[in-house]
């Protein structure tokens, strides 16, 4: 399974167009139409009815295994590139969110102040984009938050070989309007809040919660941004409730400390092979 028909394949799925997938790839519709037929040939099976465009059964189980398969293919090819590199000044570091908290920020300008020359460009995106865009060698360095048991890794994304080593972890906090009759509260179990209205968003995802304790935490109100202070104001408004790292409360918004279960907010640098250089030496200073 070549990986340039794998990629064909997965761009003709996501349009549900031949026409519209040989517009983003810069080929012919024929040589769209050819290189599907040539992966079909090669395993034997249709994999994409022709009216409408949509995978077979067998494309759907195909188009499972083709991301991360493609992604481990970009990062086998950076991860030679990288070792074969010049080290430069100028690096890109991509972050999740609340990755950036006052420890991993404070450490990034000790970084930057150990090194005049050292030019850092800051991407934030989410948690599986930081992680492909360090395996695809688009970023240097990343940074990666979420919720975990003390000293317990973050579950990411499966990239190829890849140094995840944690920076920082802070206390939880359950996020409440300051008129919130649980606001005087000196902590907050987790399962004394499953009926309770909850913000559905990516920096707090219901289904970890759900995960973690059972059934419940309905939905107050859906909000698909990452923006921290958005949720801040929508838990003010009392839309719903949210856990945050304690550092990242500000507002009208006040937190009272998750006691039950035992978790933390951890923060992971993520990077592949760095041979000597300033990329190295900022992973160490970050790396605390």
């Amino acid at each position: 399974m070549d990986p340039h028909l794998l990629t064909t394949f997965v761009t003709v799925a996501r349009h549900g167009s031949f026409s519209a997938a040989a517009a983003e790839l810069g080929y012919t519709q024929s040589a769209v139409s050819q290189q599907i037929a040539a992966l079909e040939a090669d395993l034997g099976l249709p994999l994409l009815l022709r009216r409408p465009v949509e995978p077979t059964e067998a494309g759907r189980r195909l188009l499972e295994h083709a991301g991360p398969l493609l992604l481990r293919h970009r990062a086998a090819r950076a991860d030679v590139l990288r070792a074969a590199a010049r080290p430069g000044h100028r690096l890109r570091l991509a972050a999740t969110p609340l990755a950036v908290n006052p420890v991993v920020a404070a450490r990034l300008a000790r970084a930057r102040a150990g090194n005049p020359r050292l030019e850092v460009s800051l991407h934030t995106c989410g948690r599986d984009q930081a992680v492909a865009m360090v395996a695809e060698g688009r970023a240097d360095l990343g940074l990666a938050d979420g919720l975990a048991a003390p000293s317990d890794p973050l579950r990411l994304l499966d990239a190829g070989p890849m140094t995840a080593v944690g920076v920082s972890e802070e206390e939880l906090v359950v996020a409440l309007p300051a008129g919130h009759p649980l606001a005087g509260r000196a902590a907050l179990a987790l399962a004394d809040l499953v009926d309770a209205r909850w913000l559905q968003t990516p920096l707090c995802p219901l289904a970890r919660l759900r995960d973690l304790v059972g059934d419940g935490f309905p939905v107050g109100l859906d909000y698909h941004g990452d923006n921290v202070h958005t949720v801040l104001n929508l838990v003010a408004a009392d839309h719903g409730l949210t856990l945050l790292p304690a550092s990242a409360l500000s507002g009208a918004a006040c937190g009272v400390p998750l006691a039950a279960p035992r978790l933390v907010h951890r923060v992971e640098l993520l990077h592949g092979a760095l041979p000597p250089g300033p990329a190295a030496d900022l992973a160490a200073v970050l790396s605390g």
